[in-house]
């Protein structure tokens, strides 16, 4: 009776899950040892993913045990086999920009690209960036000073709304000494373009200017900032929490990259450095006149 009662709940369950009997029969008859090839596989597999430091995938991983370890292995068996190990590859997940709803405002290009000026706090250029923090993307904000590419406003959070970029907007404005007749250049995000922005740079009194949608090169001073930044400065695995990314890319924009970084538009000088001999030589030239 009992043997009865368990066929038919084996039945039953396998109707539910549409599970083939047999399938059951050949799980439950399965060999539960593991095998010396297969703890030789497992093996490699656990060596190739820690040398990796957990960046490498499936794709990686079958790749390397095939060609190094003489072991033949496909992309999918390694995929089930890195699952059933408790191994994740802990490469950073594609980042995607929401897309504004909203029309951006008719603001012309008024920098055209011409990114070489004459004297500080005459032209600044501003973006957003992405870093991975955690379990999650946080967002930086940077404002730079076209003169001797000198950050001079930042700020991190969360959200890549209008109050991150405002802040950082604020930072350079008061860290520059409220400086009169400025022009801010941006990307049409709608971080730039809202009204809360907008009035933020009436207020400053700064004159906007926008690039053209979707052309990068139209504000590539700051793009090759950023550049510089997540090549030389941000881990490749991202940041344990929010705290340590703002920590460490703080004493990139203040004290590596300002202070000490060769920059080729500089003539090899660091932005700090220009700036003191611009600002030197100003001096010198207003006393003689």
């Amino acid at each position: 009776m009992e043997k009865l009662r368990k066929s038919f709940s084996v039945n039953t369950l396998c109707h539910v899950f549409s599970v083939h009997r047999s399938s059951y029969k050949y799980w439950r008859s399965r060999d539960k040892q593991i095998t010396p090839e297969q703890a030789r596989l497992n093996s490699a597999i656990h060596e190739v993913h820690a040398a990796s430091e957990g960046s490498a995938g499936a794709r990686t991983i079958a790749t390397i045990v095939t060609n190094t370890k003489d072991i033949l292995l496909s992309r999918y068996r390694a995929s089930k086999l890195m699952k059933k190990l408790g191994l994740v590859s802990c490469q950073l997940p594609q980042h995607k920009y929401k897309r504004a709803e909203q029309t951006h405002p008719d603001i012309p290009n008024h920098l055209d690209r011409q990114f070489a000026v004459t004297e500080p706090n005459q032209v600044w250029v501003g973006d957003v960036t992405y870093v991975w923090a955690g379990n999650r993307w946080v967002y930086l904000a940077v404002v730079i000073d076209l003169f001797a590419r000198k950050p001079v406003g930042w700020a991190m959070s969360q959200s890549p709304d209008s109050k991150l970029t405002g802040k950082a907007l604020t930072m350079a404005y008061e860290s520059r000494g409220k400086p009169a007749g400025v022009m801010f250049h941006s990307d049409q995000g709608s971080h730039y373009t809202s009204q809360y922005y907008r009035q933020l740079l009436w207020r400053y009194q700064i004159k906007q200017s926008l690039s053209r949608r979707g052309n990068c090169w139209d504000n590539a001073p700051i793009e090759r900032f950023f550049r510089s930044l997540k090549t030389e400065w941000v881990p490749v695995a991202g940041y344990s929490n929010f705290a340590s990314a703002q920590h460490h890319i703080t004493r990139y924009i203040t004290g590596y990259y300002s202070q000490i970084r060769p920059h080729q538009y500089n003539g090899g000088l660091a932005p700090n450095e220009s700036e003191r001999r611009y600002w030197e030589n100003s001096k010198t030239v207003a006393n003689f006149i």
